[in-house]
């Protein structure tokens, strides 16, 4: 089957197998004799929509294979409407098995355990977002990432700094409560303590700046300009700190986890912003030198005598 045919097909083959790995990681996870579940409904919630997103995606794939069939699901509201489940399945199931608190893919301080799972989660979880885009896309000639750029310059940046922020919100949380804030605890662990507070203050402050600068952008479509300049330099300096702090050997961060690779996240696209600002900075002193430079030689022309202005136009 060609693309031009079944422009999702591809990535509904790729969807398939991050299905079936992250599956079967889960039932694995669940076998082992050493796995202690905390929360026998979040198992069985992520259970339920890993199964679910397997067989919906078999049935899919199927349906493409068959001309007939795939009449039926490529670029109907059929296709539409079962993106959209296995979208929120996936978000369902990334939620789960990447939060610390489950001890599932990772676990109680955060580091990945099981590399399969949680890295074929996210991986099908940003694979359904390419299908959700690409079928609106397709059938509605509705280019997401081209209408939040019309929308207002750098809002998509914003967008991606608020969803990282608040992720890094939300396990320097989970780190803080599952190991700070008991008695006996060493140096090192309470210097961890200490950081996953400041991760959990960062968090919060990116959070509210950026919902702040998005809601802006939204409403009007625009944010002051030294707003954004001033945002953005401000949390390339905190995640700046935050990299060193919550990211190094003694940082909650450390092991390799949704903390680390978020903080690491906001920090880039907070740079990122700050670039693009100071480009458009750049961009406007340069157009306004240049505006000034026409005025004057257009001031110089309209003072100067009729002979000179005569021996100009000559040459």
């Amino acid at each position: 089957m060609d693309e031009s045919r079944s422009p999702r097909f591809f990535r509904w083959i790729a969807s398939l197998i991050f299905s079936i790995i992250t599956l079967g990681s889960l039932v694995e996870v669940l076998k082992d004799e050493d796995y202690q579940p905390d929360s026998i409904a979040a198992e069985r919630w992520a259970v339920g929509s890993a199964a679910t997103k397997f067989i919906i995606t078999v049935l899919v794939v199927c349906f493409h294979l068959n001309p007939i069939t795939s009449i039926l699901i490529i670029g109907t509201k059929i296709e539409g409407a079962i993106t959209l489940v296995i979208t929120i399945l996936w978000i369902i199931t990334v939620a789960i098995v990447t939060d610390s608190s489950h001890g599932i893919a990772v676990d109680e301080y955060g580091a990945v355990q099981n590399g399969n799972l949680f890295y074929f989660s996210w991986a099908g979880f940003v694979t359904a977002v390419t299908l959700l885009v690409s079928y609106l896309q397709h059938v509605f000639g509705l280019d997401v990432a081209g209408e939040i750029r019309a929308r207002s310059a750098r809002l998509l940046p914003w967008s991606a700094l608020l969803a990282s922020s608040i992720v890094v919100m939300g396990s320097s949380a989970n780190y803080y409560d599952a190991g700070c804030g008991g008695d006996g605890q060493d140096e090192a662990q309470s210097r961890k303590c200490n950081r996953a507070v400041f991760g959990m203050v960062l968090g919060a402050l990116t959070t509210l700046g950026s919902v702040g600068v998005v809601g802006l952008k939204i409403a009007t479509s625009k944010a002051p300009f030294l707003l954004e300049a001033g945002g953005s330099l401000g949390s390339v300096v905190l995640h700046g700190f935050g990299v060193v702090f919550i990211t190094s050997q003694q940082g909650p961060g450390a092991p390799l986890g949704n903390l680390y690779y978020f903080t690491w996240a906001s920090f880039l696209v907070s740079f990122l912003l700050f670039t693009s600002c100071f480009e458009d900075y750049n961009a406007a002193a340069t157009a306004d030198a240049a505006n000034t430079t026409t005025n004057a030689s257009e001031e110089n022309v309209d003072s100067a005598p009729n002979h000179v202005i005569q021996e100009h136009l000559e040459h």
